[in-house]
């Protein structure tokens, strides 16, 4: 059923974006091209790293009981029975009274269940002096601790990071299995738009929305696919939308100031389509439509990049999200509020904010410049049902 302007929560938003969410698919690449892509499934280690119980330091192989009450002044003795090399493993047992020396990394010999590290040792010939006590496990990783081929090492949904690329080496997979990524259509409308490489005369202003979006796609993993400045009459969208969703997965459309814009964005949804949602109780955003066509999902953003910017961190994101199979999730902090800041009951409002470390001042009043969102940390979340914050009243913050 097309709803027109009849607003829902944020909440519901969210519950019908992720149900017209596609399901990610799935691609084998190789390890060197998986930097900043999503794992789709569990990876395991073929082997238990590490393969053997290894020392952390530079020390001594020991027996923790042997050392019991050692200090400086009535050190333990122990006998030296020989040195480990690395990369060395010789499957040699340790005998009670006596160590073995050991280097950072070395195979632990069959039997020692320590290390003392070498600071609080003296080697007198073949005797070591133990100058204090260790314990069970001290300054070893016993063998599988790190990572065991039985327990997933990286889990489906986790965005490939420099690290997950060195755990993932590690484990052996060579090649990886990871989402594909979605293109994502981008469509600015507005007759008032020029080019970036334009400069505006009179009403115009340069098209902000197209590179905002298209970065923000990129940011969450997906490939932008750009149509252009497209401008306000009937065909030239139609023709657009056509265009994007032959070749697209999903659609965003930013534009539409005028309640008659927005509503012939509406009716050429609805025509190939369905909308959805046409209303949402949020600030900035609230003119908002959410649409499928040829079962591909239709966002309809504000026209304005502050606005715009805050619909794609709190709904696009969600979509996306869906999309590529990732599961992390939003950066937030909570903290105490600076000065009081007030909101209308029923509508969830974002405000930008400065977090200084240990307070967040909402940037109140000229919430339609720009450059706020260079200027803030994040926005401030006020749910629906909160008619504001005093001044010292903690609040959640979404970082940036």
């Amino acid at each position: 059923m097309t709803r027109f302007l009849s607003v829902i929560s944020v909440g519901e938003a969210k519950k019908v974006i992720r149900g017209i969410s596609p399901s990610p698919h799935e691609e084998i690449i190789p390890l060197s091209d998986a930097g900043g892509r999503v794992l789709f499934s569990d990876a395991k280690s073929d082997v238990e790293i590490p393969g053997f119980d290894r020392s952390t330091v530079d020390g001594y192989a020991i027996f923790a009981s042997d050392t019991t009450g050692a200090s400086e002044s009535i050190p333990s003795m122990l006998t030296l029975s020989g040195r480990i090399a690395m990369g060395e493993d010789r499957r040699i047992s340790l005998k009670r009274g006596s160590c073995m020396y050991i280097p950072t990394g070395g195979v632990l010999p069959t039997g020692a269940d320590a290390v003392v590290m070498i600071e609080y040792c003296e080697e007198l010939g073949d005797q070591i002096l133990v100058h204090r006590p260790v314990a069970v496990g001290e300054n070893k990783i016993s063998k599988g601790e790190d990572f065991g081929s039985d327990r997933p090492a990286v889990k489906a949904g986790t965005k490939i990071s420099s690290r997950v690329l060195g755990v993932l080496a590690a484990c052996g997979w060579n090649n990886v299995p990871v989402s594909t990524r979605p293109r994502i259509g981008i469509i600015s409308t507005g007759n008032e738009l020029v080019p970036v490489n334009e400069k505006p005369t009179g009403g115009e202003i340069r098209d902000i929305n197209t590179w905002l979006c298209s970065g923000f796609v990129s940011e969450e993993g997906c490939i932008p696919i750009v149509y252009g400045i497209i401008s306000d009459d009937h065909n030239s969208l139609n023709q657009a939308l056509d265009e994007a969703l032959n070749s697209c997965d999903a659609v965003l459309i930013s534009g539409g100031s005028s309640k008659g814009e927005r509503d012939m964005c509406a009716e050429i949804i609805a025509s190939k389509g369905e909308v959805l949602v046409h209303g949402i109780a949020i600030s900035p955003g609230k003119p908002t439509i959410i649409g499928t066509a040829m079962g591909k999902p239709i966002i309809g953003l504000p026209g304005h990049p502050a606005s715009a910017y805050i619909i794609l961190l709190v709904l696009v994101r969600e979509l996306l999200k869906g999309m590529t199979g990732i599961t992390s999730s939003q950066k937030c902090v909570h903290a105490p509020l600076m000065i009081p800041i007030k909101s209308v009951q029923g509508r969830e409002d974002y405000v930008r904010g400065i977090f200084d470390g240990r307070y967040i001042l909402p940037l109140l009043g000229k919430s339609g410049l720009t450059n706020t969102l260079l200027q803030s940390d994040g926005v401030i979340r006020i749910p629906g049902p909160v008619e504001g914050y005093e001044a010292g009243e903690i609040v959640e913050v979404i970082t940036w």
